[in-house]
């Protein structure tokens, strides 16, 4: 019994925010049942690698625990069906271009009136009205122009993309903490709301502290590659055996670095005696540091610094940070039943979620999601006979017309 057992979630999302948030749903107990058209979601197709045909590691990482349903929302009928599944629902979340399902007669006043307790989760780029209200956004594009890339890479060179795709999987953490706040609220006055998610908000929401420094002094942020703009030490060191870093975040940590470095005499030198003094003089610590650290193998000097309570640790890879023991001791990679995958991230006492069964394929459960809506079985298969709904696509028919996108609609 997970935590959100008994709630049921119409996931009409794709590529990377709404899928995740969904997910996250569904690894907490939530039936979430995926809708997709019959081109399917995209990211089906970006790889390889491919964990079988037609669906790659990527979809399958943001998947899981789905049931999954093929509907053709380009035409009334497959509309129809979807206005059922909306009456069983306690929660949609959707990306598609604003004014999409307005389009399809559900603007936001009549799923307010014919929906009244459904929470409807929006993930859109830029929101729907404003100057780019309704425009087109990816996660680089947001990091872009939401001046994250600005602040990341070396100092010398040019602003650099974060290397994972941090906008669109934050913007689905909050939109699971959205839908979780507006739950809570529904409680108490028996009624859903609109949870109002873009891309545009996180990626501002993420600016701290150079957005912080920035309202304060009204000076532009510069990129200090690893370093940090305002703790000394915080960053990078190469070892005899790799890159490390460090993090000495007040005067006890830089005390104890120093003296597991053999040099406890820069604890008390006036360039290096506060943090402050420590940032103004960075470069002649990063100096002195530099040389230290060098004469130490990386895995060693962690378990040295950590033992002193100095934050510390080896530049991983993918492959030594998933293999690392307290990830797997924290369960955060998952092997069982055939199924590989990364683990839940929020662990409860009681309801601790699970990372529940692979993805299914296109249309697996479209027969058992209209059935558990009301429909007859003669309903059901005139539904799939008019190509309203479809039901285990042949493979490779989900990502064939990838360029069509979601009937009329499209991501955010």
């Amino acid at each position: 019994m997970g935590a959100l057992d008994g709630l049921r979630v119409l996931d009409l999302s794709r590529v990377l925010a709404g899928p995740y948030c969904t997910q996250m749903l569904a690894d907490h107990g939530a039936e979430v049942i995926k809708v997709e058209s019959p081109a399917g979601d995209e990211t089906r197709g970006w790889g390889p690698p491919f964990l079988s045909e037609g669906t790659s590691a990527y979809y399958a990482n943001l998947n899981r625990g789905k049931k999954n349903i093929v509907l053709d929302l380009s035409g009334p009928d497959g509309r129809s069906l979807l206005g059922t599944l909306l009456a069983g629902a306690d929660v949609v979340v959707e990306n598609f271009k604003a004014g999409t399902l307005a389009r399809w007669g559900w603007p936001d006043e009549t799923i307010r009136a014919e929906y009244p307790a459904l929470i409807h989760c929006r993930i859109t780029g830029f929101g729907t009205d404003g100057p780019l209200g309704g425009l087109p956004g990816y996660d680089a594009v947001l990091q872009a122009y939401g001046g994250l890339m600005s602040v990341n890479g070396e100092a010398d060179g040019p602003p650099l993309r974060i290397g994972v795709p941090v906008v669109d999987v934050v913007t689905g953490v909050l939109g699971f903490s959205g839908i979780l706040l507006a739950l809570h609220e529904r409680a108490r006055s028996g009624l859903g709301q609109l949870v109002d998610c873009s891309l545009l908000d996180t990626v501002i929401s993420l600016l701290h502290p150079h957005s912080a420094a920035w309202l304060a002094d009204g000076a532009v942020p510069r990129r200090t590659g690893s370093a940090h703009p305002s703790i000394a030490p915080y960053e990078t060191f190469s070892t005899a055996d790799g890159l490390f870093f460090v993090g000495a975040g007040n005067d006890r940590q830089f005390a104890a670095l120093v003296d597991v470095l053999g040099a406890p005499g820069l604890a008390s030198d006036p360039r290096f005696a506060s943090n402050a003094d420590r940032v103004a003089n960075v470069g002649a610590l990063r100096a002195e540091l530099s040389v230290l650290i060098g004469q130490y193998k990386r895995d060693s000097l962690a378990e040295l610094l950590l033992a002193k309570g100095v934050p510390a640790s080896p530049v991983h890879d993918i492959a030594e940070a998933m293999n690392a023991p307290q990830v797997r001791h924290r369960e955060m990679v998952v092997e069982r039943d055939g199924y590989r995958g990364v683990g839940v991230p929020v662990k409860l006492g009681r309801t601790p979620g699970c990372a529940a069964e692979s993805p299914r394929s296109p249309g697996a459960d479209t027969r058992e999601v209209l059935a558990a809506a009301g429909l007859s079985r003669e309903e059901v298969e005139r539904a799939l006979a008019k190509g309203a709904a479809h039901s285990e696509l042949a493979k490779g028919a989900a990502h064939s017309e990838r360029a069509k996108g979601v009937a009329d609609g499209g991501r955010s």
